[in-house]
């Protein structure tokens, strides 16, 4: 059964980092592609971050040049490095496949960022 399970998240201070991980099972792991996404209060979920399985990257532009995301095949890991985080990156994050299994998201994870 595919699953995701994202953690990492917490409370941060404008123009700190956090590092948010997500194992990912059920499926062929090394040749999927994923992408993390959040959904702030009162807005639709958007991504935020996708990688390829040949590890090609692509960003919103909302992050480009402070967010940098990753995968680990052996330990079917992805993982997003946030960098001088904004208040307005407050969210829960989440990941899943890209294209996403609508069925299939997560508990996602919460980040706050305090101005």
């Amino acid at each position: 059964q595919v699953q995701f399970v994202e953690s990492g998240g917490g409370l941060v201070q404008a123009g700190g980092s956090l590092r948010l991980s997500c194992a990912a099972s059920g499926m062929s792991f090394s040749l999927s592609s994923f992408g993390w996404y959040r959904q702030a209060p009162g807005n639709q979920r958007e991504w935020v971050a996708i990688i390829t399985s040949g590890r090609t990257t692509k960003y919103a532009d909302s992050v480009k040049g402070r967010f940098s995301i990753a995968r680990d095949n052996a330990e079917k890991a992805v993982v997003l490095q946030m960098n001088s985080l904004k208040p307005e990156d407050t969210a829960v994050y989440y990941c899943n496949a890209s294209p996403y299994f609508e069925n299939h998201w997560g508990q996602g994870t919460q980040v706050t960022v305090s101005s």
